[in-house]
């Protein structure tokens, strides 16, 4: 799933990435943890990982309590704090990527130019199993992130394995 763009942020020594979701409390705040966790030991380039929401429902609040239980339990380490997608947020990231179609769209509604919407990628983009489909084709679906709210620890457990595949992925489309 290489691009232009993509291969022009894997010569930069910093990559600012903008995990989004719904409400940033549970999808969002657990990809920019593995994300932030798996690329810890990198120094070049070196991840600059943050999250938000496209609601704003939940700002100034702590990750859900299932999100961030599923994520410590796997070993990774993060601290989150709720805050809505603003549109400067396009140019404070090198990445964007939404959890699912709904999000895409209000990202991309908001984009002031093709530079902001080439900034914008499925998370399950980077998963290699999915990597072919495109975001606008009907089988698009496939790339969502589910979102967990309201769902036992075990629908938490499958965003998070969902969200280590696109994340591997991602790492490696930007580092090899």
């Amino acid at each position: 799933m290489q691009n232009e763009y993509l291969k022009s942020l894997a010569l930069r020594d910093v990559i600012r990435v903008e995990m989004v979701c719904l409400g940033n409390i549970c999808r969002s705040p657990m990809a920019a943890a593995v994300l932030h966790n798996k690329t810890l030991e990198l120094s070049n380039p070196r991840f600059v990982v943050t999250s938000s929401g496209t609601s704003g429902w939940h700002d100034g609040e702590g990750a859900h309590h299932l999100s961030e239980k599923t994520w410590k339990v796997a070993g990774y380490t993060f601290e989150h704090t709720s805050r809505k997608f603003q549109l400067n947020f396009f140019d404070e990231a090198d990445l964007i990527l939404p959890m699912d179609l709904t999000n895409r769209a209000n990202i991309l509604n908001g984009a002031r130019n093709d530079a902001d919407k080439a900034k914008v990628f499925m998370l399950r983009s980077f998963d290699p199993t999915l990597s072919h489909i495109n975001p606008t084709s009907p089988e698009a679906e496939q790339l969502q992130v589910p979102d967990p709210w309201g769902e036992t620890i075990e629908a938490y457990q499958e965003v998070l394995e969902m969200i280590e595949r696109a994340t591997d992925g991602l790492v490696e489309a930007l580092t090899s």
